[in-house]
């Protein structure tokens, strides 16, 4: 029973690696539900006419996520479910297509091929992995008996469509890469770029000296350049919407409850003989730790509670940082490192700084005038008080002053790069503590998402009846509005990733109010509130871009011809440095053991350059030629030469590893096309927002 329930367990899955693409893939069962649930179609979408129901969508995500558990031992957090169910309904769309395509070739895959696969001499690596004896060999006896025994027949039959599926995979494959081919040029050319290195003097008339009072850029240029380039300013159909989040943010009544929480904790704790570990392992949002912890490395809504506490006491629940803090103070310890707190009033003028200190010696309250009269807003607020903080952490003259002051006396005005400093040295400490701590982050309670949802779905609702922005600004929304984005953008500027409603936007028209979609920072009602057809982006949307695009090529046209000037002036001779002499600006630079790859050391990529280098003759000049950086003058010095025994050892290697590549290249690129050109409708916002 222990073998059949090992041969049971592949049944749902197989994988299959071809060109890096194929993915996990089942046998999905065709489904006849096409009921209407509120009048709306029970399907998440079609592929090509194939429909694909919700309930056949959600039990592959349920299989994908199980699949994902049994890999990693790991849930996936809710936050990554948006992303988690794009990848299942890609791999969906990429599996169905191909299995329209097989069919639509004619491939199949006989008795006979699936019997030589799994009784040849070489099984599949997915079934054999679990017939490994204890020495890690493939124990051939017990996988024979497993396929040869009846009781096995039932997954013996699923793994016999497992195998005529990734046959068909397999002839897929091999049927759209029939026409990869790698040509003898493509592998010297391979062998050179990781065997032959070179040397090299040049001389470069780089695009950035050519200063822009010598160009002259016209409308008639920009134009000109926009018409030989248009099809780069091709723009595929773009919308914007207009939103209003609803922040899922906690209540004051959700923070008053996590605070009471932990404090009744501690009581608990106080009274219990069990440590203090095993709370924090039940109650706390983060893992168990013991820290010893400096006061710089506390929340300084803590700091003061921890200086005070005595060994074994708690101190908390503390609010900072979006969390509630409970700490265990074990006991304080010496450190070699010395801490400092202080205050300071920071001003711009030496005059107000004086007249400041003055005030201060006569008695006015410190922390009043830092409210009033300092530049440093983050300590302004607070009186004036920095915390605590060691050395290395302020700058050198406020260090300084800090760590020689008297605690308690005001000392006269220091100036650093940020103005003038009047200091207060409020403490001074030697010790770390030795700290445990429960954490639990401030979260809204289920009752306040539901009353967020609730505030989301009920503005969805009024807006549908009332108007958007007439709904928005009678209830006090803030309506933001998008800049434009594409269908396959991926995620909405300024919200964020959310598939579902970007093919809401794509799929309706201005003015359409959406449903309500989940972000991570809250609930979200949209409305479509611009569509821009595909095509070209016009002229005077991108003047400032072609006008830089124009001047940009005017430089290298003009660093062009200054090359030519200077390769004229060199003529038969051989010294390049005379570029200096006809224009200053020029670079004359050698480079060493580059290779033909196109990388430079210094230049960075130059395929020209690279290129030119591996054809010329060695010791000659060549003619000026454009690279990214400017125009190039060169002279090889020296290039190592073909090995012809060694290419003719490597070639059949190489052969290999440029065909696979070439091949994987291919289906990937076949993959887009056939998706371009499918008909492919999906509706998945409306089940999952």
């Amino acid at each position: 029973m222990g073998m059949m329930a090992k041969m049971r367990s592949l049944a749902p899955w197989f994988i299959i690696t071809v060109g890096g693409l194929f993915v996990l893939f089942m046998v999905l069962s065709d489904s006849n539900l096409s009921k209407v649930i509120g009048g709306r179609s029970n399907n998440v979408g079609e592929i090509n006419g194939k429909e694909v129901t919700y309930q056949e969508y959600a039990n592959l995500i349920d299989r994908y996520k199980q699949f994902q558990v049994k890999q990693t031992g790991q849930e996936i957090p809710e936050s990554q479910m948006e992303q988690f169910r794009d990848q299942v309904w890609n791999n969906l769309v990429n599996q169905t297509l191909m299995e329209q395509k097989i069919k639509e070739f004619g491939l199949t895959v006989s008795p006979e091929e699936i019997k030589d696969v799994l009784l040849g001499p070489n099984p599949p690596r997915s079934v054999t992995q679990y017939f490994m004896d204890s020495t890690g060999q493939f124990n051939r006896q017990a996988y024979d008996a497993a396929i040869y025994n009846p009781q096995n027949k039932e997954a013996v039959l699923q793994l016999e469509d497992q195998v005529r599926q990734q046959l068909l995979q397999e002839k897929l494959a091999n049927y759209i890469n029939a026409s990869a081919f790698v040509s003898d040029n493509e592998i010297a050319r391979k062998f050179a770029d990781d065997n032959i290195k070179m040397n090299a003097d040049y001389v470069l008339v780089g695009i950035n000296t050519i200063g822009d009072s010598a160009i002259s850029v016209t409308d008639e240029d920009i134009k000109d350049y926009y018409n030989r380039n248009k099809e780069d300013y091709k723009v595929d159909e773009k919308r914007t919407i207009k939103y209003v989040l609803f922040p899922t943010v906690a209540s004051h009544g959700d923070t008053t409850g996590i605070k009471k929480n932990l404090e009744a904790i501690i009581e608990k704790a106080k009274k219990d003989t069990s440590s203090f570990k095993t709370y924090v392992e039940i109650y706390s949002d983060k893992p168990y730790s013991k820290d010893t912890l400096q006061l710089s490395q506390i929340p300084r809504e803590a700091q003061d509670l921890i200086v005070d506490a005595k060994p074994g006491s708690f101190v908390g629940p503390v609010m900072a940082n979006g969390e509630f803090v409970v700490y265990f103070v074990s006991k304080s310890i010496k450190s070699k490192e010395k801490l400092v707190r202080a205050s300071h009033i920071l001003v711009k003028d030496e005059k107000e700084a004086k007249s400041i200190y003055k005030e201060l010696k006569n008695g006015a309250d410190f922390a009043q005038l830092a409210r009033e009269k300092s530049t440093d807003p983050s300590s302004a607020k607070l009186g004036g008080d920095l915390g605590w903080f060691g050395k290395g952490q302020m700058v050198k003259e406020f260090e300084k002053a800090a760590f020689s002051g008297k605690i308690g006396v005001i000392q006269r005005p220091v100036k650093s790069q940020f103005g003038w400093h009047i200091i207060k040295v409020t403490g001074k400490t030697n010790k770390k503590y030795v700290v445990e701590s429960i954490v639990n982050k401030i979260v809204p309670s289920p009752t306040s998402m539901d009353r967020i949802y609730s505030d989301a779905t009920d503005f969805q609702y009024l807006a549908n009846e009332n108007g958007f922005e007439k709904e928005a600004a009678a209830l006090g929304y803030k309506v933001v509005e998008t800049p434009p984005f594409f269908k396959d953008a991926g995620f909405i500027p300024g919200l964020g990733s959310n598939s579902s409603l970007i093919h809401y936007s794509f799929e309706n028209s201005v003015g359409d109010v959406s449903p309500v979609f989940k972000f991570q920072t809250g609930y979200v009602v949209a409305m479509v509130s611009g569509i821009t057809e595909a095509g070209y982006q016009p002229i005077e949307e991108i003047k400032s871009i072609l006008k830089n695009k124009t001047t940009s090529e005017k430089k290298a046209n003009a660093a062009f011809n200054l090359a030519k000037l200077i390769r004229e002036r060199i003529g038969s001779g051989n010294d390049l440095n005379v570029a200096k002499e006809v224009y200053p600006k020029a670079k004359v630079a050698s480079v060493n053991n580059f290779k033909p790859n196109g990388i430079i050391p210094g230049l960075g990529r130059e395929f020209a350059f690279a290129q030119k280098a591996l054809d010329m003759p060695l010791n000659k000049i060549s003619d000026p030629f454009k690279g990214n950086k400017g125009s190039f003058i060169i002279r090889v010095t020296s290039r190592t030469e073909f090995d012809s025994t060694s290419y003719s050892l490597q070639k059949s290697t190489i052969r290999t590893t440029l065909l696979n590549q070439k091949k994987s290249s291919l289906f990937l690129q076949w993959i887009e096309e056939i998706k371009k050109e499918a008909d492919i409708v999906d509706n998945r916002y409306q089940f999952y927002r």
